[in-house]
Formats: C-alpha cells, structure tokens, sequence
C-alpha cells in the first residue's frame, strides 16, 4: 500500500484501529475508557471506529449524527430516499488532502474490520435512488467544499471541483464569455455527471461532458493523488470517462473551454394532441444528415392525472444568439399554450430546468436507448399511457417522459477525443434518450411506482427488439437502481474498466468498501 504524504496523523489511527479491531479493554491511544468485548462489538457494529480514527485525523471535519454540518450535508441530497439515509458520520472535505486522509484510513480498517468502514462518496447528490451516494452505519465523504472554479491563463480549460453545481461554474464562466460542457440542470453535480459521462447543450458540438476532460485530479484507494491525463495514465483515463465511482475519488476535473455568449432557449408548451407531429419532428430533427450542431432538444410529455391527459412541453437550446432558427420550425410551428424563448446565458435556462422539478420529494429515473424511430416514439407513449393509469390514485403525482437526442454528430466525438468507456460509436447510428421520471410524497407507493415503471420499460424493450430498434446502451446518470447501466457498455469495455480497477484499486476498494451507484461486475 502507499502511503499519502501528506498524512501526518495516521500514527494516532492505526494503534485505535488494531485496538478496537481485537476488542482490546485498553483503547488508551484514544484516549477512551477501557471497553468491554460486547461494547467493542457494538461500537464496530455501528461504523463508530473508523469515524473515531478519521476524527483523530481530521479534527472539526468529521460530524455525527444531530450535528450541524451532518444535518446539512443531509438536507442537501436531492431526493428525500437519500435523504433518509443516515450515516454514521460525515466527513466534511476541504481540500484534496483531506480527502486523501479519510480515503487511507478507510482503506486500512476496511482490511482490519471487514464490512465496519464500508464508505460513500457525495458531489451534488442528485442521484435519486437511496444509498447512491449515501451509505447507513457507514462513512459519507461529502465533497461540497470542493467547488474550485478556476479557469487558466488562456481560459481554453476550467479546473473545476466536485462539490460544484452546474448553475455555481456557470454563473463565473458566463461572466468571462467561455462555457465548459456541462449538466443542463444547474441543481446537478459535477462530480457525477462527468462520470457518468454527461449530456450537455453543447454535446451536438463537442460531445458528452467527459470527452472533452483533459486531466483529472483523483485519490486512489491507497491514499495516492494522482493527476491522470492522456499521456500520464491513458488507461484510467479512458475508464473515467463513463466509470463512475469505481477507481476512487476525483477532486477536481480539467475541462476544454470554449467561447460562448448568451443563446437563445427556453421552452414551448404544446397540447398533447400535438404528439403525433411532435413524434415526425423529432425523428427529422435527430435523423437529419445535416444536423445543425448548436441545436438542443429534450422532448417531454407530462401526465396531468386530474383530468387523465398529457401535455408536451419541449425545452429548445440554440447556442448562438440567433431566435427561432429554421433547425426548430416542425416544433415551433406547433400550436402553443406557453413559452419561455428568449435570448439569456448558460445559468438562466440551467436554473429554469432546475425548477422544473425541485428537491424534497420522493423520486424515480428511469432509462432506455433506442435508434431513432417516430414509430418506436409513439410506441413507448402508448404504453406509457396504459402503465400510468394505475398511478393516478397517487397523491401529488408528477409523471413525465422525456426524449433526447443521441444523434452520430454526438457519438462519433469521442474518437477523435482518445476515446471513452461508453460504447457508443457513430456505428449504432442515430439514437434517442428516453427518461421516465416520477415524483411523489409517500413512501406508500414505492412499490407500486416501482412495478409499472419496469412493465413500461419491459414492455419497450420487447417491442424495440422485435423491430429492431433496441440498443444495450443505459445512460448511467439517469438509471434506476435495478438498471445494469455499465454492462450496457459492451462485454469489451466492461473487461477494459474491469483490468484497469484491478490494477489501481488492487485491494478493490471501491467494489466492496463503496457500494452505492452501479459497480462493474453489476
């Protein structure tokens, strides 16, 4: 194992880990009254040690339940199932260093308590699903503090932490006339988004959000802070790019930058009885050999279950500052009952996205890839509208379908990019997203929400494989917990990210020790 240098502390660690790890009755290296064998097993029980040995280290950073910063860090997960998650302590990262400290520490009492300092790892906790980036009786690294945004002399790359929101890097970028692909949502974290691989406005020019990542800052399992670019660990930095949290913790990405001015966006709300049209002018849009690469489009459709109907709401972006571009016309053609368009920067329409569905409830993604097909369109809605009659009884109920564009001007970026870990080429052809999200209050009808979300995508799985519109690919940042999103890589991929864990995380860490988000062999 090697040792950070920066740690100055661990002295102080390690005899209280080999202490409570034998249920010694002296823990006199922390200072602590002796203890009998069945109180040991309790305090190892409950995650306590190694919460203990990281306070040791990082005196003030290091939070437990009812506290303050353990409260916030709490409160500040999107979904109320993350919420609900309690650790048993937080450590609350400022720098690089810090993280390092507490990643050692937990490496060395995973070896000597197995299962006792199993951990979490938190940018902007918008991944719905319960112990995503969260973890009870276990340890939550929480990299809020980490949200540097620093952009270089040149301002063609933007250094930018974990801990940052998207609407928090934009609100600097815009003010300097540069933009860094990025979410679309301004409540989202970085962190997981890039790794997760990431669909931006700007995607039609420059790709997914992690092919345009030049260097990332990552603590491996051992303590050791490398910087990983093309030329210094091109393995790694390929399977960064789509592998999520298994290869250790990122503390800062390095992105290409890019000028950019305010755009034209916002959104357009048309009657449901516009979605046969809206279907033809989506698969135009996306299948259009000429696609214009500053045009963006989420597709929507929402389910009013008062009155059992659906209306179409279409977020459009066009990154230049030009208003109702002829790309748009089959859409904004349509019959309207509300629009948003204008001229603004980056931030604004983030944060109009960001408040279309906020924080404090109880929340579903859902995800599936298809080739582009009106008729597969039309398909997934039909059944959509027979699974979701059995949720209108739900209290509070929001339910939507979204569709995106995954167009060859996007998948075939990453070639020229030294690559990433995504298993999409301009070979499988013009694509689409499609996003189910549900929200609610009740814990009730989880169940029942669960159940008719999979016989949605079950039901489109089978008819997207009987005509051939089926693609293996999940879009990972939009995936459900029962949802394989990696093995949609590709077997050769999935072997590639598996190789690269083993020979930088040899003890497999970040497999046993951190099982929230979606691990390799899954």
């Amino acid at each position: 194992m090697l040792l950070p240098t920066s740690i100055t502390s661990v002295g102080a660690v390690l005899p209280l880990l080999l202490a409570v790890c034998y249920a010694a009755d002296d823990l006199s290296t922390a200072g602590a009254a002796p203890m009998s064998s069945a109180a040991a097993t309790t305090y190892l029980n409950t995650g306590k040690t190694c919460c203990a040995a990281l306070e040791l280290a990082l005196p003030g950073k290091v939070s437990g339940n009812n506290t303050a910063p353990y409260i916030s860090s709490l409160a500040s997960y999107w979904s109320v199932q993350e919420e609900s998650v309690h650790p048993t302590c937080v450590v609350s990262a400022t720098t690089t260093q810090d993280v390092a400290i507490a990643v050692f520490i937990l490496t060395v009492g995973g070896e000597l308590l197995p299962g006792q300092c199993d951990f979490a790892v938190r940018s902007g906790g918008h991944t719905p699903f319960a112990g995503a980036a969260n973890i009870d009786q276990g340890i939550t690294i929480d990299l809020s503090a980490l949200n540097q945004v620093t952009p270089s002399k040149d301002l063609s790359s933007v250094t930018v932490g974990p801990g940052n929101r998207w609407a928090q890097v934009y609100s600097k970028l815009d003010a300097l006339g540069i933009a860094i692909g990025g979410g679309r949502v301004g409540i989202v974290g970085v962190g997981g988004l890039t790794l997760g691989g990431g669909l931006s406005f700007f995607s039609p020019r420059y790709g997914f959000v992690c092919d345009n990542i030049i260097r990332y800052e990552i603590v491996l399992a051992s303590g050791l802070t490398i910087n990983v670019t093309q030329t210094s660990f091109p393995d790694l930095w390929v399977a960064l790019k789509g592998g999520s949290n298994n290869f250790g913790v990122v503390t800062a990405f390095e992105s290409t930058a890019f000028p950019q001015g305010k755009f034209w966006g916002g959104f357009i709300g048309n009657p449901g009885s516009t979605k046969d049209a809206q279907f033809k002018a989506f698969e135009e849009f996306t299948g259009n050999p000429n696609y214009d690469p500053y045009a963006a489009l989420i597709n929507s459709y929402i389910f009013t279950p008062a009155t059992n109907s659906w209306f179409i709401a279409n977020n459009l972006e066009y990154t230049k500052n030009q208003s109702y571009p002829p790309y748009f016309q089959n859409f904004t053609s349509l019959p309207q009952i509300f629009n948003t368009m204008r001229i603004s920067n980056l931030t604004d329409f983030t944060l109009e996205l960001s408040a279309s569905n906020p924080d404090g409830r109880r929340q579903l993604f859902v995800t599936g890839t298809y080739s582009n097909s009106a008729k597969m369109m039309s398909e997934i809605f039909n059944i959509a509208n027979s699974t979701v009659q059995a949720l209108i009884p739900v209290p509070g109920i929001s339910y939507s379908l979204s569709f995106q564009p995954e167009p060859t001007i996007i998948t075939s970026k990453a070639a020229s990019r030294g690559g990433n870990s995504l298993g999409l080429t301009a070979a499988d052809g013009n694509l689409f997203n499609l996003l189910l999200t549900v929200s609610w209050d009740s814990s009730a009808y989880d169940a029942l929400i669960d159940t008719q979300a999979k016989a949605l995508f079950d039901q489109a799985e089978t008819y997207a494989k009987a005509n051939g519109f089926y693609n293996e690919y999940l879009y990972l940042n939009y995936a459900a917990p029962w949802q394989k999103p990696i093995a949609g890589y590709g077997a050769a991929n999935v072997a590639n990210l598996m190789a690269v864990s083993r020979k930088y995380d040899p003890l497999q860490v970040f497999q046993k020790q951190v099982p929230g988000g979606f691990k390799l062999d899954q």
